[in-house]
């Protein structure tokens, strides 16, 4: 799979190290997330590896093993607080400055899946400034609750609410976990289109049939764009006549439907000038 993850679209690899890998073949692993990660790198991928708990006694030989120059970051399996956060972070700076880099370069992605993060999900989003995004993991969140998942997901929109508005508050990166259904294209859509109105940035991917599905889901779509700039465009007429609201196509203009529009025409341009 590694190999094939050379030519993947998606933003970032993450070479997973926690639940994918049986407890006999983590040190295997690890050696091939060892070996993968420059190999990715070389070829213009973003790489991170997601280590195991601290409480497993495992994430700190792995994270000795894969950090290099080569690497973007580090994803925390099932922390509950910001001490593991901060913990993770007091690993990585010696090991940044044994292979030569400025400390704090390696970022940091905690997964947060169980009841305890949950309550301390914004706190753990700002326990390091090696934090750049926090992923919602609702299959270990339900294990962890003790409750079955359903087709609709209503069990979790507490949860995956909660992180959406922490990462937001936080200012960085809302990811939503995985939607393990990889030969269900129509329910990856809708559960993808879910996370997205609620506030999540991006969404990982299990399977890489489903990453062009979820860039489409989280690009801006070429309508929203072109309505974008025409509100842009209405407001910036509207200023300069001393006016200060509109409508267009009979719904009201205001600075905060403006101000959205901004953003969406940045993220287009980002988007862009990152695939450019």
């Amino acid at each position: 799979m590694l190999e094939r993850a050379l030519g993947f679209s998606a933003d970032i690899i993450m070479v997973d190290l926690e639940d994918s890998v049986p407890l006999g073949e983590k040190a295997a692993a690890c050696e091939l997330a060892t070996e993968w990660v420059p190999r990715l790198a070389e070829a213009g991928k973003q790489v991170m590896v997601r280590v195991n708990a601290l409480e497993t006694g495992l994430a700190a030989g792995e994270l000795s093993a894969v950090v290099s120059a080569d690497l973007s970051g580090i994803s925390i399996g099932k922390g509950n607080t910001p001490w593991d956060v901060q913990q993770v972070d007091k690993l990585l700076a010696p090991l940044e400055s044994r292979i030569g880099i400025e400390t704090g370069n390696i970022k940091v992605i905690p997964w947060i899946e169980t009841a305890m993060s949950i309550v301390h999900v914004y706190e753990m989003a700002r326990a390091s400034q090696r934090t750049v995004g926090i992923a919602f993991g609702a299959e270990d969140y339900t294990n962890d609750m003790g409750i079955i998942r359903s087709d609709f997901g209503e069990e979790c929109y507490f949860a995956r609410s909660t992180v959406a508005v922490a990462a937001r508050a936080a200012g960085v990166a809302g990811l939503d976990g995985p939607f393990v259904g990889f030969r269900d294209p129509e329910g990856l859509k809708t559960d993808a289109g879910a996370a997205r109105r609620m506030g999540y940035t991006g969404k990982f991917a299990i399977h890489p049939a489903q990453i062009d599905a979820i860039n489409e889901t989280f690009s801006p779509n070429p309508e929203d764009v072109a309505y974008a700039k025409r509100v842009v465009e209405a407001w910036d007429e509207a200023e300069a006549a001393g006016r200060g609201s509109l409508s267009i196509d009979g719904r009201m203009v205001d600075v905060p439907v403006v101000k959205r529009a901004q953003n969406l025409l940045a993220q287009a341009a980002a988007i862009e000038a990152q695939t450019n």
